[in-house]
């Protein structure tokens, strides 16, 4: 159960990463490639916060992802040029690949077909609990 400081600082971190990232890969030469960071999770100790990106086109997704993750000590330090008047120490990031707009889109695209997922659950890929 998360404690309304840990919602209140995930929520702050969010809006700010979305932003560093867009411009980030806007900057880096991704044009017409969408950065939002769909989640942010702040561990109760406040040291580590872990953000799921959803990145379109998806094709792209995981290595931006490992791009992200090598560059996020530079994140972090621009997060916390940023946050400077709302965290006192901002967390560590790990960064993951949130690919859960792709899994519904893959349920849906497996029902308009007429197969049905849940009488066959073989039709599609088994997700890990994060």
């Amino acid at each position: 159960m998360e404690t309304q400081r840990q919602k209140k600082i995930a929520g702050v971190i969010q809006k700010d990463l979305a932003d560093i990232l867009q411009r980030a890969a806007v900057d880096g030469g991704h044009k017409g490639v969408i950065i939002s960071v769909s989640k942010v999770s702040v561990t109760t100790d406040l040291s580590i916060a872990k953000a799921y990106l959803s990145i379109f086109p998806s094709n792209q997704g995981a290595p931006l992802v490992k791009g992200i993750q090598a560059e996020s000590v530079m994140i972090r330090h621009e997060l916390a040029r940023r946050t400077k008047n709302q965290l006192r120490r901002v967390p560590e990031l790990s960064f993951f690949l949130d690919d859960s707009l792709d899994y519904i889109e893959d349920i849906e695209k497996s029902l308009k077909e007429g197969d049905d997922p849940i009488e066959n659950p073989d039709l599609l890929p088994r997700r890990k609990k994060s």
